[in-house]
C-alpha cells in the first residue's frame, strides 16, 4: 500500500489528509486563510502584566490579547539590562549584569519574576505557539522559530537537533558536523527528517534563505512600534509539502489547477525531485469522495465508534477534558469474561491511538478500560497504548492504569480539535448535543452540487433550498464562493430560504 496526500483546494476551504496505507491518519483544515495564525510572528505590545500567574496579556494587533507565560519569554540579557537600569537609582549597584552574557553564552539561572521582564506598553516579538481555542486567546513565545523543510532555525537558542526519526547514529553525526560547520554563528537549528542524507550545499542553500527571512523579520520589528503582523507562515497546502510530504509519502494529489502551479513552484524551490510525484487530479467525482476521506470525517463527527469485534468506544469532549470509555456492545467472546474483555480493550486502544490522532484530541484525556482483574493484563493494555500512540507525531504523557481500569493521560495540544472545528453546540436541544456549524453545511452544498452537476456544458438553474440562516451566511459569506461554482458547474444556483427546514436539511432541484 502507498502513503498519500490528497489535498482538496477551493477559494472557501482547503482540506489536507495524510493517508497511511489506505487509512486517513491526519485531516488538516483551513477555512479562512486569514485566521490561520499558528506560526505567525508579530510585533505585540505588553497590556497587562499578572504578577500572580506570573503571564501577561500582550496585544498583537487582533480583537482578543494574547496570553504568554514567564517561561516562554525569551530572555535578552542586554535589553534586560536596560530596563533594569532604567528602573535603577544612580547609587545604587548597577554592576549585577554582565554585558556580554546572554542566553546563548551563559543562560541565567536565577528564577527571574514575570514583572522584572516585562512592563506595561513595552513592544516584544512574539509568535503563535497555540492556536486560540474556544474562549481562551492565542499562546504565545517570544522563542521563535522558523521552519524550512531539511532545516528549522531557532535564533533565540543555541542548540543543534536531529530529528529522532533519523535513527542512524552516523548520519545523525554527519548532519550535526555539517550544521556545526556552515551555521555564521551560536543559533539554534533543527535537522527535520527529510534532510537524512541530503547534501552540504542543499543545506547551506536553505540556511541562507532561512537567515535572510529571520534579518527581514527583524528589520520589521525596528520599523514600526504598534502591534501588528512581521511575518506570517505558509498556506496549508505549502505547509503540507513542507512538514509532511517526506520520503515516507509516495504522492501528492491535489484537485485545484492554481494551488497544483503552486506547490510545483515552491518544490522547485526547495526540492526539485519531488515534482515527479505530485499529480493533478482531474476525475469526475471530489476527490474525498474518490479515496474514501469523505465519509471518514462524517464518522469522526459522531461520539460512538464501533469496533470490529462488536464493541464501541464513545468519545466526549469537554471544556476540562476528552473521557473515552470502552464496552463490550455486542461481543460476548468464546472462551472467558476476562479474555473477551481483554480482546475488547485491546482492540479499543489502536482505534483510541488513530481517533485521537485524526480528530487532534489534545488535552487532558482520560481512558476508562473495561475492568481487568488480571494485573498482567492491565499492563498489557498499559503497553499497547503507549506503543500505538508512539507514532503520534503529538507528544504525548501517558500514566500507569488505575485499579479502576482508568488510564490518564495528555497529548499536546496546538490547534482546534475536528470537532470543535467542524461543529457547533446545539441551540435545539441547549447545548446538550452539537450541531455542524453553518459553514459545515454550505460547504456539504458545495459538494453536493459539484457531484450532482459533472457536466459544466449543459447549463440551466439549480435550485437550492435551506434553512434561512443558512440563506443567509450563503448570500452574505460565501457569495463569492457561489459565483466560483457556479462557473464550475455550468449553471447559476438559486438560493431559497425554508422556514420549516432544519439546520442541516436541505434540497436541490434542478
Amino acid at each position: 500500500m502507498t502513503n498519500e496526500l490528497i489535498i482538496n483546494a477551493r477559494s472557501y476551504e482547503t482540506r489536507v489528509a495524510l493517508v497511511e496505507n489506505g487509512v486517513v491518519v491526519e485531516l488538516h483544515i483551513e477555512r479562512d486563510r486569514s485566521q490561520e495564525l499558528m506560526g505567525n510572528i508579530y510585533r505585540g505590545r505588553v497590556a497587562r502584566v499578572l504578577p500572580g500567574m506570573q503571564a501577561s496579556f500582550v496585544d498583537i494587533g487582533l480583537g482578543r490579547t494574547a496570553f504568554l507565560y514567564v517561561a516562554d519569554i525569551y530572555r535578552d540579557f542586554s535589553d534586560l539590562e536596560q530596563m533594569m537600569l532604567a528602573n535603577t537609582d544612580s547609587d545604587q549597584d548597577t554592576d549585577l549584569i554582565d554585558p556580554g552574557m546572554s542566553q546563548i553564552d551563559q543562560p541565567y539561572e536565577a528564577p527571574l519574576q514575570i514583572e522584572d521582564l516585562l512592563h506595561e506598553g513595552q513592544n516584544i516579538m512574539v509568535q503563535i505557539a497555540k492556536e486560540p481555542l474556544g474562549n481562551k486567546g492565542a499562546r504565545l513565545t517570544s522563542h521563535t522559530s522558523l521552519p524550512g523543510r531539511h532545516l528549522v532555525l531557532m535564533p533565540t537558542v543555541n542548540h543543534i537537533g536531529i530529528s529522532r526519526r533519523i535513527e542512524d547514529k552516523e548520519e545523525r553525526e554527519r548532519l550535526k558536523g555539517i550544521i556545526r560547520k556552515i551555521r555564521p554563528g551560536p543559533l539554534g537549528f533543527i535537522v527535520r527528517t527529510v534532510a537524512e542524507d541530503g547534501t552540504e550545499k542543499k543545506l547551506e542553500a536553505e540556511m541562507g534563505f532561512l537567515l535572510k527571512l529571520w534579518d527581514n523579520i527583524q528589520g520589521k520589528m525596528e520599523k514600526g512600534t504598534n502591534p501588528n503582523l512581521l511575518h506570517k507562515d505558509l498556506s496549508i497546502s505549502l505547509r503540507a509539502v513542507r512538514d509532511l510530504f517526506t520520503k515516507e509519502v509516495d504522492r501528492l494529489i491535489i484537485d485545484s489547477d492554481e494551488e497544483y502551479e503552486n506547490i510545483m513552484e515552491f518544490i522547485d524551490t526547495f526540492d526539485p525531485t519531488l515534482k515527479y510525484s505530485v499529480e493533478l487530479y482531474e476525475g469526475a467525482d471530489p476527490i474525498f469522495d474518490a479515496f474514501g476521506i469523505e465519509i471518514e470525517i462524517s464518522r469522526a463527527l459522531g461520539n460512538k465508534i464501533w469496533l470490529k469485534s462488536g464493541g464501541y468506544i464513545v468519545i466526549e469532549l469537554t471544556e476540562a477534558l476528552t473521557a473515552i470509555d470502552v464496552n463490550t456492545g455486542s461481543y460476548v467472546g468464546k472462551r472467558n469474561l476476562e479474555e473477551t474483555i481483554l480482546k475488547t480493550n485491546l482492540e479499543a486502544v489502536k482505534e483510541i491511538a488513530y481517533q485521537l490522532r485524526f480528530r487532534n484530541i489534545g488535552g487532558l484525556i482520560v481512558i476508562d478500560f473495561i475492568d481487568m482483574e488480571k494485573l498482567p493484563n492491565r499492563e498489557r493494555v498499559s503497553m499497547a497504548l503507549k506503543d500505538a500512540l508512539s507514532r503520534d507525531k503529538a507528544k504525548t504523557n501517558i500514566l500507569q492504569m488505575s485499579d479502576l481500569g482508568l488510564i490518564e493521560m495528555t497529548r499536546k495540544r496546538t490547534r482546534a480539535s475536528l470537532n470543535r472545528l467542524l461543529s457547533n453546540s446545539c441551540f435545539y436541544c441547549e447545548g446538550r448535543g452539537t450541531l455542524k456549524s453553518a459553514k459545515t453545511i454550505c460547504y456539504e452544498i458545495f459538494r453536493d452540487l459539484e457531484r450532482e452537476y459533472t457536466n459544466p456544458e449543459e447549463g440551466g438553474q439549480v435550485y437550492v433550498m435551506v434553512n434561512p440562516e443558512i440563506e443567509t451566511v450563503l448570500r452574505e459569506d460565501e457569495q463569492n464562493a457561489i459565483i466560483d461554482l457556479e462557473k464550475r458547474i455550468g449553471r447559476g444556483i438559486k438560493i431559497i430560504g425554508k422556514k420549516t427546514f432544519h439546520l442541516e436539511q436541505y434540497e436541490i432541484n434542478p
